[in-house]
């Protein structure tokens, strides 16, 4: 199973298992976990969602094969049908409290959904990436929006607009993560929170969740969705198509034919 879905002591426990294929996603994959988060939703023995990967990676992001595969655009279809769509869907609109657990490489998609998480802890081995404007392409699922509210326009620009990775002690300086631990103590830690979570009246955990995020649901379903538009038209372009060649090719891009 390349997602480990577990439920034990109040925890629903998603587990990117792909470390040959460095947890890259695959669209089945994202259909998994938003099919795991809806059914969590209602659960009433679920009280916390846990979402971690292996020591080594957390995710190398979208598996550009499959990514490709299924990011063509399809006449008459709105394509937010989409496995990502899906699971971003469920995520961020998830009523019950998601912590996650970072250690290893955590690229695009991968450091995007931690801003939809409420508790995340990263491990001292932990890479943080958004290189979409490396890939020709821009911010997805509200990042553009909700990086600046965390770490501050001057800070978040220079991880979007560069795209460079970044440490886990930045990431906790920027407020992307709560706590930065060793690798070994990093698992046991977000179990431990998550515990706590589901030791709490479960009503006012997800009413206090609510009222935190009440007054940018608006402003994040919208942002997510002219993001999202603007990224698939984004995606049939030339530089992208320059950007994915170059990778397929292992070679450099050029982008100076582009205006």
């Amino acid at each position: 199973m390349e997602i480990l879905s577990t439920k034990s002591a109040g925890i629903l426990t998603l587990e990117f298992n792909r470390p040959e294929r460095k947890n890259a996603i695959t669209n089945a994959m994202y259909i998994s976990m938003a099919q795991a988060i809806l059914d969590a939703e209602s659960d009433p023995a679920v009280r916390a969602i846990l979402i971690t990967g292996k020591p080594e990676i957390f995710t190398a992001g979208n598996d550009l094969e499959d990514f490709l595969k299924n990011s063509a655009p399809v006449e008459g279809k709105a394509g937010d049908d989409r496995g990502v769509f899906q699971f971003m869907r469920a995520l961020s609109g998830a009523h019950k409290p998601v912590v996650a657990a970072v250690s290893g490489a955590a690229i695009g998609i991968g450091t995007t959904m931690l801003m939809h998480c409420d508790l995340v802890y990263a491990a001292d081995n932990a890479k943080f990436s958004l290189p979409f404007s490396q890939l020709g392409l821009c911010p997805e699922f509200a990042s553009s929006l909700l990086l600046p509210q965390l770490a501050g326009y001057p800070r978040a620009a220079e991880k979007l607009l560069l795209g460079e990775a970044f440490g886990a002690a930045e990431a906790a300086q920027m407020g992307l993560v709560s706590k930065v631990l060793p690798v070994e103590e990093l698992l046991p830690h977000a179990q431990a929170q998550a515990a706590k979570l589901v030791a709490l009246p479960a009503a006012s955990i997800r009413t206090t969740k609510a009222l935190m995020k009440r007054s940018r649901n608006e402003a994040i379903n919208l942002t997510m969705k002219t993001e999202n538009e603007l990224f698939f038209s984004m995606l049939q372009a030339g530089e992208a198509k320059e950007a994915f060649t170059a990778f397929f090719e292992k070679r450099k891009p050029d982008f100076s034919r582009f205006s």
